[in-house]
């Protein structure tokens, strides 16, 4: 359905990358770029974020500005985290800079705070704003996948791998530390993929002394190694292993893989993923429909207002978690 507030026929857009990176973000921004230059609109690429709204720190980008970016990790715009911007005066310097360069309309490319962001630049002055979901976490609603999250866990994934060979020639236990603050997405995918024994996620509790005996009855059968994929927000892995060693009395390792998750030649379902939602994205302002949020569903194009994206997403792990039990 067309906004019936705002009808001003587009002809600049803006385009900007916000929050924590992901890999196909590049991807993401080429398919804006192209597909507002062919549908004969001007494309503003704003560095940093939101910060760079206030700092007004706005580029021309063109057909050519975003030849061989599609196989790029990281974002060619750049990317920040701006508090000044979730207070009142810092929109109203974010809106000021938009209509000082003509922008009519913004491309949003992040995770739940760059969502957020684009609702208050919309409800509170009007800035017209279409967003795709970047982050790893796999966290925004009204997809099935979000731009880095694939990438992200094939990333673990090759970590997982590598960190098998020597659990196992050294029969060891190893607690790998994997991204997800809210969301267990990268633990529970990455467990599941990399044939763990465990998985702890914030979205479940767990009994660390049942782990524990879990271990023991394993090593008295003659199992020799054991990996437990530990997301951030559910705790720390350092702390988990500490523990296991108090109960068990066997040596554990602890690996963190930190930031190695968000870079890297994004996956071919990132690009095709960013590709697809860069033109979903122009297709929702040349259509008037602003303060809405494109995703992919099984396999189709999926719109939603941004206040509804920016709900938490329900996570259903519990069948993966039970699979991992299983097969252990």
């Amino acid at each position: 359905m067309k906004n019936s507030k705002l009808k001003t026929p587009i002809k600049k857009i803006g385009v900007l990358t916000s929050g924590g990176d992901g890999s196909g973000m590049n991807a993401a921004i080429r398919s804006v770029v192209r597909y507002a230059s062919h549908n004969g609109l001007e494309v503003a690429g704003i560095m940093r974020g939101y910060q760079g709204l206030i700092d007004d720190d706005i580029i021309s980008l063109s057909h050519r500005s975003v030849s061989n970016v599609i196989n790029k990790g990281g974002t060619l715009l750049k990317t920040a985290r701006c508090k000044e911007f979730f207070t009142r005066e810092g929109r109203k310097k974010a809106a000021a800079t938009v209509k000082r360069h003509g922008i009519d309309a913004l491309v949003v490319i992040g995770g739940n705070g760059s969502y957020h962001g684009a609702h208050l630049l919309f409800s509170e002055w009007k800035v017209p704003c279409a967003c795709i979901p970047g982050t790893i976490d796999n966290d925004i609603r009204g997809t099935d996948a979000t731009i880095g999250s694939d990438t992200a866990v094939n990333t673990a994934l090759d970590a997982i791998d590598k960190i098998r060979d020597t659990c196992t020639s050294m029969e060891r236990i190893f607690v790998i530390e994997v991204m997800g603050r809210d969301c267990g997405f990268i633990a529970i995918e990455s467990a599941l993929g990399g044939g763990a024994e465990d998985v702890l996620v914030p979205e479940l509790k767990f009994d660390l002394r049942k782990i524990c005996e879990r271990i023991k009855k394993g090593r008295l059968k003659g199992k020799i190694s054991w990996i437990i994929i530990v997301a951030e927000g559910a705790a720390k892995a350092q702390a988990i292993a500490a523990k296991i060693t108090k109960i068990t009395r066997l040596e554990t390792r602890v690996v963190v893989l930190g930031h190695i998750q968000r870079g890297g030649i994004p996956t071919a379902k990132d690009r095709i993923l960013a590709t697809r939602l860069g033109s979903a994205a122009v297709d929702l302002l040349l259509n008037n429909q602003y303060d809405k949020a494109a995703g992919i569903v099984n396999g189709e194009i999926n719109v939603i207002p941004v206040r509804e994206a920016i709900k938490k997403k329900d996570l259903k792990v519990d069948n993966f978690y039970r699979l991992i039990n299983i097969l252990t």
